[in-house]
């Protein structure tokens, strides 16, 4: 099969899953659209459990509507972009997408997005830019324009075994130092060298976190230049490194390949593999799953904690990287008026913060603004869920910071992944400045190309 009907072949069976899509959508009753409303047609990439939060997040939209109703087509699996592509060109795209990849600057850059200014009043986009937390206008913002209404973001800290810190005698680390110590202090070995359990490994994919914590940054917006080789993150690697120069590169790689192996997608921390691990809001669930277990089985209940990211002396507080789901509207829709108001009522903004909270807490997701955050609804969840409590506060810090919101972001943070991953994981690697400085320049050629010629 030659390289054109390969393509054609693709895009036949793409179309053939739309098609199933809005089949499978259009025989649910409860997406028929009354005859005095506008149709809005969603697209979204929910599945399993979080799909049902969000079919009834719709139903409260429905209800609350006399002018618009909302049509809910789930798009999971990959190629929700390339699906979105096809209805573009095509001349018949949906009102409104939910996506977690980072592809909006691609999208833009095409003119394939309606800013918001496009659909929303100055006045309203003003307000909305004061009303989200500086992460949440992060990531939905390209060339001071927004183009993504952020719906929920992912922000990292670090879990911890506080039952093993108590057996050491430690506290939950502030410091880059203190969480060597923890490292040290309670990585077990067994007689024949091989670890059993590591106090804390760094992740290579976390590279984005540390090197913000460290006090870098990965891409400069003003001169459009790929910093990713500066000294902090450089520092950043450093530091990851020493755990493989500790343990050995076959080690580290082996040991992360067994967290890979644990069923299903369980916790590596539940596991007993580590002490302290980095990791998102979504373990909380995790945690409290496991302990009402141990209460059920009439065993010892373990204690965890999660604290913000440790930082070196010359680093940043409260900080990491954050990444999350976003709305985005393509050109062309027909009803971008319902899209708004959509938007609008999940997130919360323009007095639909009781709604938004109540979305929050059904699916443990942490809001887009204080506002939401600060509601009784979501105050209450944080009571039962304390653990939850550190994410929401460091969504608001100002040092949560995504990967760079332009063309060929996706490219660029596997490329930065790929070089942090030959640095942990290869015994005679080069140098930590050599793998950032040849990755830098390979990623800024692909930006430039990307920017210019307004593809991926």
């Amino acid at each position: 099969m030659n390289s054109s009907r390969a393509v054609l072949f693709c895009l036949l069976l793409l179309s053939l899953g739309v098609v199933m899509a809005l089949w499978t959508n259009r025989s649910d009753k409860r997406n028929v659209v009354p005859t005095d409303r506008r149709e809005v047609v969603f697209w979204h990439f929910w599945g399993g459990e979080d799909r049902q939060i969000v079919e009834a997040v719709v139903d409260r939209f429905n209800a609350s509507q006399e002018d618009h109703f909302v049509r809910a087509i789930a798009m999971p699996g990959n190629n929700l972009d390339m699906k979105l592509f096809m209805a573009v060109t095509g001349g018949d795209p949906p009102d409104v997408v939910n996506q977690d990849d980072p592809i909006m600057a691609d999208w833009a850059e095409r003119g394939a997005l309606l800013p918001f200014d496009e659909i929303a009043s100055p006045a309203e986009i003003e307000s909305l830019q004061k009303w989200l937390v500086p992460a949440s206008n992060r990531l939905g913002t390209y060339r001071g324009r927004l183009y993504a209404l952020c719906n929920g973001m992912d922000i990292r800290a670090l879990y911890y075994n506080k039952t093993i810190l108590d057996q050491h005698g430690l506290q939950p680390p502030n410091s880059i130092a203190e969480l060597d110590e923890i490292a040290t202090a309670t990585t077990e070995i067994k007689p024949n060298g091989r670890v059993e359990r590591f106090g804390y490994l760094p992740d290579a994919r976390r590279l984005w976190a540390w090197g913000v914590v460290f006090g870098g940054n990965f891409y400069d917006d003003k001169t459009r230049e790929v910093t990713l080789a500066s000294k902090p993150i450089q520092n950043a690697l450093d530091w990851m490194v020493s755990y493989r120069d500790r343990h050995g590169a076959a080690q580290v790689a082996a040991f992360r390949q067994g967290d890979q192996s644990l069923p299903g997608k369980a916790f590596p921390l539940l596991a007993g593999r580590y002490t302290a691990v980095m990791d998102g809001q979504w373990r909380v669930r995790d945690i409290a799953a496991s302990q009402a277990e141990q209460r059920r089985a009439g065993e010892a209940v373990t204690d965890y904690g999660v604290c913000p990211l440790p930082h070196p002396p010359a680093g940043r507080s409260r900080a990491g990287w954050v990444n999350g789901n976003f709305f985005l509207v393509p050109r062309g829709v027909k009803n971008r008026e319902g899209a708004w108001e959509f938007m609008k009522f999940w997130t919360g903004f323009d007095g639909n913060e009781a709604n938004a909270a109540q979305t929050c807490v059904a699916g443990g997701w942490i809001p887009v603004s204080t506002a939401v955050a600060n509601h009784p609804t979501f105050l209450n969840y944080l009571q039962q869920e304390p653990l939850f409590a550190t994410f929401s506060e460091l969504a608001a810090a100002p040092d949560q910071v995504p990967t760079p919101v332009i063309p060929g972001a996706a490219y660029f943070q596997r490329t930065v992944n790929d070089a942090a991953a030959t640095a942990m994981y290869v015994e005679d690697a080069p140098s930590v400045t050599t793998l950032l400085e040849e990755a830098a320049s390979r990623i800024q050629a692909h930006v430039d190309r990307s920017a210019s010629r307004g593809q991926p």
